[in-house]
């Protein structure tokens, strides 16, 4: 592609099904090209081959970028706490893009962008990282905590200190009322 051309349309038969509200910020081809599927970055999260949902931004852990190849870690829901939600690395999915065009960049920035909050805390018996992100299109932060490996989660003194934590960190982030 030359220095001004721009990157074809998504095909209509590539094109995911997305929201009212939700539109196609770069894509491109994963593979080599032949019926491999399309990578899709829309201002709600990413749609990679295979799923029939989207992936929204916040539910990513991890996204990294090879140069060549795409590597993607979402997040898996382990438990549900009062205010905050336990995850776990879901299996990393990883793409080869051979013509990635703005696709990187646009994963880079929205992960980045929904970062509110984060910060790596020693727990009882290891640590664990407590993110707040941000959900496009609703109000306020969702709470993570992702535990290190080895850190005993279920223990009633690491669900103790985690709360603590997390309340502390929510109420460090909480603007006050003018």
């Amino acid at each position: 592609m030359g220095l001004f051309s721009r990157k074809p349309k998504l095909p209509p038969a590539d094109r995911p099904p997305l929201a009212t509200d939700e539109r196609v910020l770069a894509w491109a081809a994963a593979g080599n090209g032949e019926g491999d599927g399309v990578v899709v970055a829309s201002n709600l999260g990413l749609w990679l081959p295979g799923r029939g949902h989207r992936i929204g931004w916040h539910d990513i852990l991890k996204a990294v970028w090879s140069g060549r190849e795409l590597t993607v870690t979402p997040a898996e829901r382990v438990a549900e706490r009062d205010g905050y939600l336990v995850v776990a690395d879901g299996p990393a999915e990883t793409y080869l893009l051979l013509d990635p065009g703005d696709l990187p960049h646009q994963v880079r920035a929205r992960v980045t962008r929904s970062v509110a909050y984060t910060a790596h805390q020693p727990l009882p018996g290891g640590a664990g990282r407590i993110a707040a992100r941000r959900m496009p299109g609703v109000d306020g932060l969702t709470w993570t905590v992702r535990y290190d490996a080895g850190t005993p989660a279920d223990d009633e003194a690491v669900a103790a200190e985690t709360d603590r934590l997390v309340a502390t960190a929510r109420a460090a982030t909480t603007p006050a009322d003018v």
